[in-house]
């Protein structure tokens, strides 16, 4: 069992429903999801909130994550979604045909994988007019970087306030997440800009305020 596998087994655990800095998000991206949608790919679904909103948008959606605790509260809290097909595999084991889906997402798990290998693996599967959306945590580089860091800290504190009545998580979520961020490690976005010129040319990358940034790129052919 890996370390991510066992840290997340010990947050689906100890968490509230959702994510709230990643679910902030979950509109933006929708946004970008391709119309008349039938075939979806989430990489680290989690418990299966925003596998919950592409249902809504699509035919069927194949959710994967690493953790088998994930996987059984994705299940649970998903059962009014038959379109959805939660599945407990190790995405760098998994092989995707070629040109399958309409839609790849991924949220906050690319930083756990290696980055160009899981991008190609991602590309190879996209179908043409397919798009690829990625939200995922970058580590700050300079002074200004840093300064919109501490600007995210009082967003962060209203939005758990508005979704779940307090300014921080319970104690044993702060203890599994703290126990887990001390592997974690997160790209500059100087090095996300770099490797999707190399592997996504044409992609918008954007930098958003609660220390997270998203790729949206649409495969032309």
């Amino acid at each position: 069992m890996s370390t991510t596998q066992k840290d997340f087994d010990r947050i689906a655990l100890v968490s509230e429903d959702g994510a709230t800095h990643n679910d902030h998000y979950h509109n933006f991206l929708l946004r970008h999801l391709p119309s008349n949608c039938h075939d979806v790919l989430e990489i680290g679904c989690g418990t299966g909130a925003f596998a919950r909103r592409l249902a809504e948008r699509s035919e069927h959606v194949l959710a994967i994550d690493l953790s088998p605790e994930m996987i059984r509260l994705a299940r649970e809290r998903s059962a009014q979604f038959p379109n959805i097909e939660f599945q407990l595999a190790d995405v760098r084991e998994l092989p995707f045909p070629i040109a399958s889906f309409d839609c790849i997402a991924s949220i906050a798990t690319l930083h756990h994988l290696p980055f160009p290998e899981i991008l190609l693996k991602m590309k190879a599967a996209l179908k043409p007019g397919g798009a690829l959306l990625v939200l995922d945590l970058f580590e700050p580089a300079g002074l200004t970087d840093s300064l919109v860091n501490l600007l995210a800290l009082p967003v962060s504190a209203t939005l758990r306030l508005i979704n779940y009545g307090r300014l921080l998580p319970r104690r044993e979520e702060r203890d599994a997440w703290t126990a887990h961020a001390r592997q974690d490690i997160y790209p500059t976005m100087s090095q996300v800009h770099a490797l999707c010129d190399r592997i996504l040319p044409g992609a918008k990358i954007k930098k958003h305020l609660l220390w997270r940034y998203s790729i949206v790129w649409r495969k032309t052919g």
